[in-house]
């Protein structure tokens, strides 16, 4: 399950216990909207309370990242997993945002306000 909030160029999604294929293609659904009418988005994602997540969810992380890759200018991610860490920079490669993985809220959101 997830929560998504946004405001302005700022997406924030919110997993809470298992990341689905069905909750990313919300997300999906939701950033491509943004891109399309405002341009680049900066990515606020809190994997703090994540159990676990399908292997189908985690291909279409993959498929969407590279087909998207210039649709971001900033992605914080939040965890204190050190796995989630690893995959968050692997990811990166992906992508041409500035990434950044932070084990504090707080910090991660004055990041992407600065």
């Amino acid at each position: 399950m997830i929560t998504i909030d946004h405001q302005d160029n700022l997406v924030s999604i919110a997993v809470l216990g298992e990341f689905s294929l069905a909750d990313f293609k919300e997300f999906e659904e939701l950033v491509l909207f943004k891109v399309k009418f405002g341009g680049q988005v900066d990515l606020l994602i809190d994997l703090t309370q994540m159990a676990d997540f399908t292997v189908d969810m985690a291909w279409e992380d993959i498929k969407f990242s590279r087909a998207h890759a210039g649709d971001f200018r900033r992605i914080g991610v939040i965890t204190d997993s050190q796995w989630v860490t690893w995959s968050a920079w692997i990811n990166q490669a992906f992508v041409s945002a500035d990434l950044r993985v932070f084990d504090n809220g707080a910090e991660a959101r004055g990041w992407l306000g600065a």
